[in-house]
């Protein structure tokens, strides 16, 4: 059972940046993946990033490559998500998800394990 909340959305002008948390609480294992999902308005939730709990494992989508960092502190119980050179496209709500699988997900439905959300917002 994990509980996952996460923070740190707002509103930033395009080309900005923007680092969201995800506090994470409950039985994890090192062996769970941790994966930030966003989804705009009428679409469908996408994959942005995702890191294996106990290090490594570390893929993004090919749209936030160069631009987004997806790390994790374990002593913080936190995952984060490092958002530069922001795109108003993205604005969405991002989700925090965690995978009890051993193996990193890019599908929603491979994770077991939702936040609420954080708006993000991009305005040009």
């Amino acid at each position: 059972q994990v509980q996952l909340v996460e923070s740190g959305g707002g509103l930033v002008q395009a080309g900005g940046s923007l680092r969201l948390s995800c506090a994470v609480s409950g039985r994890t294992l090192s062996s769970y993946h941790m994966g930030w999902f966003r989804q705009a308005p009428g679409k469908e939730r996408e994959f942005v990033a995702v890191i294996r709990w106990g290090g490594g494992n570390i893929y993004y989508a090919d749209s936030v490559k160069g631009r987004f960092t997806i790390s994790r502190d374990n002593a913080q119980n936190t995952v984060y998500l490092q958002m530069n050179s922001l795109k108003p496209e993205e604005t969405a709500v991002y989700y925090c998800a965690a995978d009890r699988s051993a193996r990193p997900g890019s599908v929603s439905y491979a994770y077991d394990y939702w936040g609420q959300g954080t708006q993000v917002t991009v305005s040009s």
